[in-house]
């Protein structure tokens, strides 16, 4: 397996201020913020500056506690760009990117289609299957379509073949996801995924291993797409617990896959993250068995301490993890500079 080209462009060497926003109103809020507390200190450790805001549960934005007040146009307590590693409803879903265009701040990471996009894991599956991206069979079920068509529903369900996942369709993280061995077991799965979203989706599985591939935009230059990584977890899928439970997963770096499977991963990340509008980083996660390799999902933004699994796959191909994250806030200011000049021509 040949390995991954290292990626060489530098960073520029001036001093930021970044404001790190985490926290959030969505079941994620603690993941959120061990994310934006690791993003502070990398970035301190990169020669920036650092404004932590947490948002609250209840929606509120704070600094050291106290309030802050948000005005449209007047920017963000002095930064120079903000980096929002919040996860979820409410801060991954396009709404927190909105209030920092109505800010006029630059950010890191997807713009406000993309992230609603890619959140809504129904819509995204429809957009890959418009573009011909592979991926596993699927249902998306509304509840008020439940509550009229029942019947149908787990017809239309059990034709994607048992065992199937079922998931509310705007939570990241495998928050309230069900494995259903069993037709009868549907509308409890269902009733569940209702409790966190009004839309579930139903997926087949797939069979194979867990892959995941990151992408990192660069400027002038086409997206760079990690080395694959395997993840291996002791559990029948991979669910929040061995996601965030130390020792629940393991991550191979590189992915125990065949060269031919290994490019077609690369390949349909960059595909999906150009198709889905991102901008500055995601992850992609596949199945992979034999040389077949189906797109699972795309994370805007995934978990960001130095030890999750975007970073580390970065930092294998050639971006240790203070670089990785002073670029993405530079392709942050970059992206409002061009959108800036291009709205000034439009007057």
């Amino acid at each position: 397996m040949s390995a991954v080209p290292r990626d060489r462009t530098r960073p520029a060497t001036s001093t930021l201020t970044v404001a790190v926003l985490a926290g959030g109103r969505s079941g994620e809020h603690e993941v959120s913020l061990s994310s934006g507390a690791s993003i502070g200190e990398g970035l301190r450790a990169g020669g920036h500056e650092v404004v932590a805001i947490e948002i609250g549960r209840d929606g509120r934005w704070r600094r050291e506690g106290a309030p802050i007040a948000l005005e449209p146009g007047e920017g963000l307590l002095g930064a120079d760009v903000a980096f929002p590693a919040l996860h979820g409803p409410y801060g991954e879903d396009g709404s927190v990117q909105g209030a920092l265009e109505t800010l006029d701040v630059p950010y890191v990471g997807a713009g406000v289609t993309a992230s609603a996009l890619c959140m809504d894991k129904v819509l995204f599956k429809r957009l890959m299957s418009a573009a011909e991206v592979p991926q596993v069979g699927y249902l998306g079920v509304r509840r008020t379509g439940w509550l009229a068509a029942g019947e149908q529903t787990v017809a239309a369900a059990r034709a994607l073949g048992m065992p199937v996942f079922v998931k509310p369709a705007h939570l990241g993280s495998s928050v309230g996801i069900v494995k259903v061995t069993e037709p009868n077991e549907l509308p409890e799965a269902l009733e569940q995924a209702f409790e966190h979203d009004e839309l579930a989706i139903v997926e087949a599985c797939a069979a194979g291993i867990e892959v995941e591939c990151g992408v990192l935009a660069r400027p002038r230059a086409e997206p760079l797409a990690s080395e694959p990584g395997e993840i291996r977890f002791a559990g029948e899928f991979y669910d929040y617990h061995a996601k965030y439970t130390p020792g629940g997963m393991e991550l191979l770096v590189p992915a125990r896959i065949s060269a031919h499977a290994r490019e077609r991963v690369q390949e349909l990340a960059l595909t999906t993250f150009a198709q889905s509008g991102c901008d500055g980083l995601a992850r992609v996660d596949f199945f992979v068995d034999g040389d077949q390799v189906l797109v699972n999902e795309l994370n805007t933004m995934p978990g960001f301490t130095p030890t999750s699994v975007y970073a580390r796959l970065l930092g294998a191909s050639g971006v240790p993890y203070p670089e990785l994250l002073d670029r993405l806030c530079r392709l942050g200011i970059e992206r409002h500079r061009l959108q800036a000049r291009a709205r000034a021509k439009a007057l």
